[in-house]
């Protein structure tokens, strides 16, 4: 089994895989609400219009893992992007790899804590939610509608997270 090494979560660093949701990637921050709120405006793109597709809003609940963690499998979702942001402080872990021909490339892992969110690129192969330390709920935007919207697949080697 291949050790996973985990990365710090930076923006530049994710990049290829979509989007880092925190407060300092906005596009525009201004006051709203007679001054009494910030906006930050623009913190990640949401594709989701693919073959007629439709944002969807949910709340996943996510059981801790501890180390080590195996990587048996990514899945990806080829029509439309999807967005997990903590709806506690805890951090997570998230695992992304490149499409090389239609399959998962070398995976990647990073850190996030849980102050900020990530936007999946559509078709971006990653692994399931991996919550942290306890149950942890997740704010998740992602694609409705007509169409299968997910793919999974075996990686042909096992990867292993022994430490963050």
């Amino acid at each position: 089994m291949k050790g996973l090494v985990v990365e710090p979560l930076t923006i530049d660093a994710f990049r290829p895989f979509g989007d880092v949701i925190e407060p300092d990637h906005a596009a525009e921050i201004k006051l709203i609400n007679g001054g009494t709120t910030t906006r930050f405006h623009d913190v990640a793109t949401v594709d989701v219009e693919s073959g007629g597709g439709r944002p969807l809003i949910s709340i996943f609940r996510g059981k801790p893992f501890a180390p080590p963690i195996g990587i048996a499998m990514l899945e990806r979702h080829p029509l439309g992007s999807q967005a997990f942001v903590p709806l506690s402080d805890r951090p997570y872990l998230v695992v992304v790899a490149p499409d090389e021909a239609g399959r998962p490339g070398t995976p990647r892992a990073f850190l996030v804590d849980g102050r900020r969110g990530v936007n999946y690129a559509a078709g971006t192969w990653h692994h399931p939610l991996l919550a942290l330390d306890a149950v942890s709920d997740f704010l998740v935007v992602d694609r409705g509608g007509e169409g299968e919207n997910l793919e999974e697949i075996d990686l042909p080697e096992r990867c292993a997270i022994d430490a963050f």
